[in-house]
């Protein structure tokens, strides 16, 4: 049986990844820091899934699990998924340079480190697919989200970066992809629905964490370098990015009508 790994996987988006793999038939290990949650999620996903605890920061902890979870079964690993991450909201100059530090290394180097682990079996087995959650800020700019989004283009850039290495070097059955969804309705946001810093999250639309699983399952039979959910706010987040001066200048109208959707948002959920 081949295997899968998730990191950030005891809740959230990074739990539904996980079910969709389990249903797929792989071998799937959660991963997270918080280890009460991680034995909440084995005991609803049943047999088949197994639990460690992982901190993404740590490279040598990462590759550790790889070589362990490519050993253990036939297949090796076949999946690896870099879910894990934090969301920091406020002006860029509002962090302290000890958050600005911890989002790096979680969204970005944790990412990398991940990425690079998964690679070692993968290469020496000549295929896989590594599947890195980026985020719609990791193709645009949203204010109150800057530092935050400066993670995820660190992010995607190294994904198509270390995407085309692979290429150039001739190899093709090794799939890397980024996936790019919009806000979704995780413990990411819960605490946010009174922060008007996180509007942008709440700006287009609020997705359900199995409507992205959805896409991350497509990926695996059809592997795309990069996919947006929904596709049409790509578009218009590339829109914005074209024309950075108007941009600016609508700031302010675009903040006014997504945090006019976050209040919105917030009724709807009677809080």
């Amino acid at each position: 049986m081949a295997s899968a790994v998730v990191t950030g996987s005891a809740r959230g988006l990074g739990l539904e990844i996980a079910r969709v793999l389990h249903r797929r038939g792989l071998a799937v290990t959660l991963t997270d820091v918080d280890a009460e949650a991680l034995a909440t999620a084995i005991a609803e996903l049943g047999d088949g899934v197994s639990s460690e605890i992982l901190d993404v920061r740590d490279e040598q902890a990462c590759r550790e699990l790889a070589a362990s979870v490519d050993a253990a079964g036939d297949g090796g690993l076949a999946v690896w998924v870099n879910n894990a991450g934090i969301l920091a909201t406020g002006a860029s100059w509002s962090h302290d340079s000890e958050l600005r530090e911890r989002m790096f290394a979680i969204n970005t180097f944790g990412t990398i480190n991940g990425t690079f682990a998964a690679l070692g079996p993968m290469r020496a087995r000549g295929r896989g697919h590594i599947i890195n959650v980026v985020s719609l800020a990791g193709i645009g700019k949203p204010p109150g989200e800057t530092v935050y989004a400066a993670t995820k283009h660190a992010a995607l850039a190294f994904t198509l970066g270390t995407l085309a290495d692979l290429r150039a070097e001739k190899v093709d059955e090794i799939h890397l992809s980024a996936v790019c969804p919009d806000g979704i309705w995780t413990p990411m946001l819960y605490d946010k629905l009174d922060d008007p810093a996180a509007a942008p999250s709440f700006s287009g639309k609020l997705m359900d964490p199995d409507e992205v699983a959805a896409h991350v399952d497509k990926l695996l039979d059809k592997p795309r370098p990069v996919t947006v959910i929904p596709a049409w706010r790509g578009v218009v987040v590339r829109l914005f990015d074209a024309f950075p001066g108007l941009a600016s200048r609508a700031t302010r109208l675009w903040l006014a009508d997504a945090r006019r959707r976050q209040r919105r948002f917030k009724k709807k959920l009677g809080k």
